[in-house]
């Protein structure tokens, strides 16, 4: 018996659920769990479902499945399969860390195929963890040929998503494109308060009483892509901006893991500049 996760898109209409699980049921799949939602305003329909079964002929099923949709249905079939991640850093390790450790433990969900850093700092770190580290300077070329250059490294590998591990780094829209909807970052801050450079400053300047953190796809808006998860903790007035940031990369580090958790999972739909998650 094999997995397989099946996400399915489209318009609206009565009778979708009924469709899907007849055709399902009609290829001895046998579902283990369905989630759905429908966005009213936008007539849009959403479902994940996890199934068992033996599908010889994915192609086959998949058209069946458009078959029985409405018109600009999308139907991803998904077997229980790692992603291959790259990682882009600059010098802050805390993220880096604890992505490196679950995958050195085969408990990410994920294969990290290599590091990318416009520093050397976390080189020897990350190879004494058995990955390739490509240092890529900033300094010394124009922010065309250093994107060109990451993205020779990373074309070098079969990516399925790209994750800013505190590569505090603005990219260009050019790049975004090439990687639309695979490059995934942690913002030190609760969107959509405090976007940009020095949020806790900016937090602790303000008088906030919490603090937070933002995982989210990138677009070509800074720090305005659709949103993954997000958590706070509490902060008082005996919180100086040291102790701020020593708080938020805590909650940075749980955030970005539930976010890729959810990601190399399959539990994500992205619908205009919001995101359906599937817990």
């Amino acid at each position: 018996m094999n997995e397989l996760t099946i996400l399915i898109s489209c318009p609206d209409q009565v009778g979708l659920v009924t469709n899907i699980t007849r055709v399902l049921a009609a290829h001895q799949l046998n579902i283990v769990a369905m989630r759905e939602f429908v966005d009213e305003p936008n007539r849009a329909f959403f479902t994940r479902i996890a199934c068992v079964g033996n599908v010889n002929e994915q192609e086959k099923l998949k058209q069946i499945l458009l078959n029985n949709l409405p018109d600009n249905a999308i139907v991803n079939l998904i077997t229980q399969l790692d992603k291959q991640i790259a990682i882009l850093v600059t010098k802050e390790y805390h993220c880096l860390a604890e992505i490196l450790i679950k995958n050195q433990f085969k408990t990410l969900g994920a294969n990290v195929k290599c590091v990318i850093g416009n520093y050397e700092e976390l080189k020897e770190f990350t190879e004494q963890l058995g990955i390739p580290y490509f240092y890529v300077s900033h300094a010394d070329k124009d922010k065309s040929a250093f994107e060109q250059e990451m993205k020779t490294i990373i074309n070098q590998f079969d990516i399925d998503y790209i994750v800013l591990a505190k590569f505090m780094r603005i990219l260009s829209a050019d790049f975004v494109k090439d990687y639309a909807g695979k490059i995934i970052n942690i913002h030190h801050s609760f969107l959509p308060a405090f976007i940009g450079a020095n949020p806790y400053r900016q937090a602790f300047e303000r008088g906030v009483k919490i603090i937070g953190a933002t995982a989210h796809f990138v677009t070509d808006n800074l720090d305005e892509g659709p949103i993954i998860t997000q958590h706070t903790t509490h902060v008082d007035h005996n919180f100086g901006v040291k102790e701020m940031v020593r708080a938020g990369k805590e909650i940075e580090k749980k955030v970005l893991l539930e976010a890729l958790e959810l990601i190399f999972e399959d539990r994500i739909f992205v619908n205009r500049n919001k995101t359906i998650v599937f817990k």
